[in-house]
């Protein structure tokens, strides 16, 4: 797998990391599996995958103990990713927790759940509105200094929000829902990013599944998972939206692989800086994903992918 690194001067991972979010939140609770999950985990590390997201915020931190259970052992091969600034449950609610102290004690909680003395790498994930961002960043800053973190990562904002927590502590990492179905800021985040050499981590690199091609009907999904609520997967919506996946099969097919690997490729092309973050619970949609990082796009290629009318839907709610 090609690699980069995490800002100027951090750790080397592969250019596809796994999003773990979905082994244990919002997605199918009925198919989920906490040792198969674990297990899944543990093959991505073996086939070489070392950066591994998730959050605090994720099933109410269940999502966390997972992931810890998962790298016990194994800690020096794992460039560990998780975040905070949201409060979740585990119905799927999130709501911003950017205050000072509510971020030093999700640092605390995070560094208990993982089973770990550092985060290699933590995300504010989301600015909240109540708080300025200097405030919140700065906090974690001083977690940074406390030896509790190594590195920072900032969530969607703008450049110029960006440019005032740097000058703060600078950022490793911008995390942002990226993909060909979503592609809101590129023009300004990719550019500062190359300019900043900040990673950007792309999550739901997949469009949350529907760039993958299983769900051409709303009731393809289970009947208890959160996609159930959002626009895109709304039944006239996903019925569009099902057609566009097909027509970036028609670009697959050139290749021998599958929308979600070319999906992940044009990612890919964006920069050496960009790693998406795609999740699964399937090893062999874990070995799919992978294989993204062998296509490599045609110009061609990328302007009939740049030309697909946008998706019906907004983004995630």
């Amino acid at each position: 797998m090609r690699t980069t690194t995490l800002g100027r001067d951090g750790p080397v991972v592969g250019r596809l990391g796994l999003g773990a979010m979905g082994l244990s939140y919002r997605y199918a609770p009925g198919l989920r599996d906490r040792t198969k999950a674990v297990s899944l985990v543990q093959e991505a590390v073996d086939l070489g995958v070392n950066l591994v997201e998730t959050a605090g915020a994720y099933a109410a931190g269940e999502n966390e103990r997972l992931i810890g259970e998962a790298i016990r052992g194994r800690r020096d091969e794992v460039v560990l990713c998780t975040g905070g600034g949201l409060l979740g449950d585990a119905d799927g609610g999130l709501r911003p927790a950017g205050c000072p102290q509510a971020l030093r004690d999700a640092v605390d909680e995070s560094l208990r759940r993982l089973h770990v003395d550092h985060i290699d790498l933590y995300l504010l994930r989301r600015v909240d509105p109540g708080v300025p961002l200097e405030e919140s960043w700065g906090a974690l800053a001083e977690q940074v200094w406390a030896g509790k973190i190594r590195m920072l990562g900032l969530p969607v904002v703008t450049v110029q929000e960006a440019r005032d927590a740097e000058a703060v502590h600078e950022a490793a990492a911008m995390a942002a829902e990226v993909s060909l179905f979503t592609r809101c800021g590129l023009d300004d985040v990719v550019p500062y990013a190359v300019e900043r050499r900040i990673a950007l981590l792309a999550g739901a690199p997949l469009g949350r599944g529907l760039l993958a091609g299983p769900f051409s009907r709303h009731d393809d999904l289970p009947a208890d998972d959160w996609r159930r609520t959002q626009p895109r997967f709304a039944p006239r919506a996903i019925r569009h939206n099902y057609a566009l996946t097909q027509a970036v099969g028609q670009v697959a097919a050139r290749h021998g692989a599958t929308p979600a690997q070319v999906a992940l490729a044009w990612l890919l092309r964006l920069g050496d800086h960009v790693v998406p973050l795609p999740g699964t619970r399937a090893s062999y949609h874990l070995a799919e994903n992978l294989g993204g990082d062998r296509v490599r796009l045609t110009e061609q290629d990328v302007t009939d992918l740049e030309f697909l009318p946008y998706p019906a839907g907004a983004p995630e709610a």
